[in-house]
């Protein structure tokens, strides 16, 4: 069965060909100054028409999102809400839902309608996920405060984790080893956590990232690289 992996990122697209659990081709299209503007939507349409898939698998890492707790049900307020974290269009974004039950969140989160439609008019099962559900799902969390991060290109999601509850979520551009610091050790002051009792575990896109890691082993006692995506082989964390 032919599968189409889709990851979404703040200025990029990764797509990935399996089949079979075997991965058959992996592409990534980043937006730079030189790049047209429509690079994004234009890259999903030569991926859709390339040949037919079976299934096709979307994660959003957008930072268009709100972390609620499980069982929040009024859903109605879903933009107004992702509005406080960033500005959220109706006429432009669908709004979507995550729920991830081992720790009692949910996610909304909104996707471009107009990569939604493209995706969707392809009659074929379509499943979509927000990234930070994902991630959020791959982690392996024990009794004690935790810093889990996970790195994209220019990119990054940060989970706070105290005795398995989730402190907090964000997901932020990362452009320079001292925004990504500040905000680390900002962070850590702002919600109680002592540098030298958490446990700090690295994630996604270490080997691009590596000053932004050795720059963090710099100051932080506990850190430990836990995953390194490796091309044709991983995908947000499966």
């Amino acid at each position: 069965m032919n599968v189409l992996n889709l990851l979404f990122t703040k200025d990029g697209l990764i797509c990935q060909i399996a089949k079979n659990k075997s991965i058959l081709e992996e592409k990534s299209y980043f937006v730079t100054e030189e790049t047209p503007e429509n690079l994004i939507e234009d890259k999903l349409d030569e991926i859709l028409l390339k040949q037919r898939f079976e299934e096709i698998h979307v994660i959003s890492a957008l930072n268009h999102f709100t972390l609620m707790p499980e069982g929040f049900s009024e859903h109605e307020a879903g933009f107004e809400l992702i509005a406080f974290n960033a500005p959220a269009d109706r006429e432009k974004e669908e709004l979507m839902l995550s729920v991830n039950k081992r720790f009692g969140v949910q996610f909304y989160y909104t996707f471009p309608k107009n990569l939604y439609k493209k995706i969707k008019e392809l009659a074929v099962p379509v499943h979509f996920n927000f990234s930070g559900e994902k991630f959020l799902n791959s982690i392996n969390n024990k009794n004690s405060k935790e810093i889990h991060i996970n790195l994209y290109h220019n990119q990054c999601e940060f989970f706070a984790i105290d005795n398995k509850k989730v402190i907090l979520y964000n997901n932020l551009d990362v452009n320079s080893e001292v925004d990504f610091l500040y905000f680390v050790m900002f962070t850590l002051s702002k919600i109680g956590f002592g540098i030298n009792e958490t446990n700090f575990y690295a994630y996604g896109e270490t080997t691009e990232n590596e000053t932004f890691i050795s720059e963090l082993q710099k100051f932080v006692k506990n850190m430990r690289i836990v995953f390194d995506n490796v091309p044709n082989k991983n995908f947000i964390l499966n």
